[in-house]
């Protein structure tokens, strides 16, 4: 199988990811370019990722790339990807996709007219994650019910509760449920330990929002969002995963749940990897999957690896159409983001789901 080739616009920390899996995964990608707004930042990328860096929109559409992946800040997100997709190129976008009601509406009708986009909405592919998943997937919880999830922010906390509670769609068609939501956001000082550039351990205390929302679906099922962002990077404040069904929970790393003998199994939950995307393990991923942890952790070996079974997928969904991760459900979980933000920033009222084109993707 020749390599899919692409392009990257941008050139931020997320845009250096892609960067990376193509340097780390060579036999199944090909950096053609990476579109960046200033010569200065061009070669300083040129210089220490060797990689062909160009400030030139029109040079990127030349080298005619199986994809686009679209990597710039999230304000910007819905205009680029809107750009490259109305010039007839396959998508992959940082989520999500737009940060406004109408901007999905639009993003969902031109997908309708045939365009071609995945969004990389990579936790549900985290290895660890994926395991539990399976757990769902497989009964042993029965039909869940339940979340509490404390574990990632706005658009990924959504995407995680909606698929732990198999509330999205069958085979990419039925019916999304409506939502009724409300929230609170509370600002409390933490000493920061931890960041992208290292340990901190200078006693530097700031300000920090958690965001609390509780969510109910109109199939019964409830969620509770609970989530501050320096939980990312932090060695004192930890994450967590509770999935409750009637005949079991997935707590953190460990699953709780009854046999068919009605007797109560405990199991250490493994980081699980997808056969599907073989060409992607590494010895050092697989020795991590090997491993029980009792804590949740969320190392970048397995962002990486989630991002790049995406990356993959592309090839998938240039080929065949078909959608790992459809985009109806995409729209769903940026939606219910907003949602989110609208239920926190007005506490004490009741925000309740709209209907939205893409929610009834059967009809």
């Amino acid at each position: 199988m020749e390599p899919l080739s692409y392009v990257i616009v941008g050139s931020g920390y997320r845009a250096m990811l892609y960067v990376r899996i193509a340097l780390h995964y060579p036999q199944c990608f090909r950096l053609k370019y990476l579109l960046c707004r200033t010569e200065e930042k061009a070669e300083r990328i040129r210089r220490e990722y060797g990689i062909p860096v160009t400030l030139d929109p029109q040079a990127c559409r030349d080298a005619r790339p199986d994809f686009v992946v679209v990597a710039v800040d999230r304000g910007s997100n819905f205009s680029v990807i809107k750009e490259w997709l109305t010039a007839g190129f396959p998508v992959l976008a940082e989520t999500p996709g737009g940060t406004e009601e109408w901007q999905l509406d639009q993003l969902w009708e031109l997908r309708q007219r045939g365009a071609r986009l995945l969004s990389a909405e990579q936790y549900i592919r985290y290895p660890l994650i994926a395991a539990g998943l399976r757990a769902v997937d497989a009964g042993l919880l029965g039909d869940p019910y339940a979340v509490a999830l404390s574990l990632a922010h706005d658009y990924h906390g959504a995407s995680l509760i909606r698929r732990m509670l198999r509330c999205g769609l069958k085979d990419g068609r039925g019916r999304l449920p409506a939502m009724t939501l409300r929230g609170k956001a509370f600002t409390y000082p933490v000493e920061e330990t931890d960041s992208r550039y290292g340990p901190i351990t200078d006693g530097t205390v700031t300000e920090r929002t958690r965001t609390v929302v509780t969510v109910e679906f109109d199939n019964g099922k409830a969620a509770f969002y609970d989530f501050d962002p320096v939980q990312y990077r932090s060695f004192i404040r930890s994450r967590h995963i509770n999935v409750r069904g009637q005949t079991g929970e997935w707590n953190d790393t460990v699953l709780r749940y009854v046999g068919e003998d009605h007797r109560p199994v405990r199991q250490e939950l493994k980081a699980w990897l997808d056969p599907v995307y073989e060409a992607l393990h590494t010895p050092a991923l697989r020795q991590l999957c090997e491993t029980w942890q009792p804590e949740v952790h969320m190392e970048p070996i397995q962002d990486e690896f989630a991002v790049a079974s995406l990356m993959l997928d592309m090839g998938r969904l240039i080929d065949t159409g078909e959608e790992a991760y459809p985009l109806a459900e995409a729209l769903e979980d940026a939606y219910t983001w907003i949602l989110f933000e609208r239920a926190a920033a007005h506490p004490g009222q009741t925000v309740v789901s709209q209907r939205h084109p893409w929610q009834d993707v059967c009809s």
